[in-house]
């Protein structure tokens, strides 16, 4: 023993040890610093790997109805258009034919044919397409309708002066 200004000190080989003790288990001189949380039972496991697995087999599902939806869309889209270029382009006949009467040309006649091919195309390969292809034939029918557009202002603005 040493005697301080404090009092008697023991020296550190008398003394006990404390290692591992007021820790979580893990033996002398080892710590186990892991949370404890409470262990979950295999019904918990099941349940959560089942609900897991069917909201899994729903999104595939939907994904796969999805993509077959898409593509009739896009097709219904190209139709649609094609029928609304289809009625202008009947009506474009009939004010130019009134406008210049009947001489044999027919202005709309190419742009006739040029539906009719793609219709065509549209019956023969619409299944098979791509979403690109489909909205590539939807622009050119869309473009196609926005010349006829602006020849047909330009017949307005002929008759008008």
């Amino acid at each position: 023993m040493v005697e301080t200004a404090r009092g008697a000190v023991k020296p550190l080989s008398n003394r006990k040890s404390r290692a591992g003790q007021g820790f979580a288990p893990g033996g002398p001189g080892r710590a186990d610093c892991r949370a404890s949380t409470p262990a979950i039972g295999p019904a918990v496991t099941i349940a959560l790997l089942m609900f897991l697995t069917t909201v899994a087999a729903a999104a595939l599902i939907a994904v796969l109805l999805y993509r077959p939806l898409r593509r009739q869309r896009a097709v219904r889209d190209v139709l649609d258009a094609a029928d609304a270029l289809e009625a202008r382009l009947r009506t474009a006949r009939a004010e130019i034919e009134a406008v210049a009467g009947d001489e044999g040309r027919d202005p709309v006649g190419e742009a006739m044919r040029e539906m009719l091919r793609q219709r065509l195309w549209l019956r023969d390969h619409g299944r098979r397409a791509s979403l690109g292809q489909l909205s590539e034939v939807r622009a050119s029918i869309d473009a196609a309708r926005g010349r006829i557009e602006q020849q047909l202002v330009q017949i307005e603005q002929a008759r008008l002066n």
